[in-house]
């Protein structure tokens, strides 16, 4: 097929440009969750093109960062359940005051 079309990239370039559109998104995003969610998406992809297209510095900084995505996000995450249980315990703490 690629002597027929040339120009058109290789399954492993595909993944390269998916992980690279990924990390685009993830530099647009406001929200921390969201943006560690997408970077550990464009970790995955990364790590995948790498393997496919033989990119030993590549897969190693991804595999890096990888972990590094997860832990930050689960931080992320558990102060975010934190925030909402004082908010719970101050409102009902208002209500109880006001009454």
């Amino acid at each position: 097929m690629h002597q027929w079309l040339p120009w058109l990239p290789g399954e492993a370039d595909l993944l390269g440009y998916a992980a690279s559109v990924l990390v685009l998104l993830a530099f647009s995003l406001r929200s921390l969750v969201a943006l560690r969610s997408v970077a550990i998406a464009s970790n995955v992809t990364f790590i995948a093109y790498a393997s496919a297209a033989h990119l030993l510095p590549v897969l190693v900084l991804h595999a890096a960062l990888l972990p590094i995505n997860v832990w930050r996000l689960w931080q992320c995450a558990s102060a975010r359940t934190r925030t909402e249980r004082l908010r719970a315990r101050f409102a009902a703490d208002l209500e109880r005051k006001t009454s």
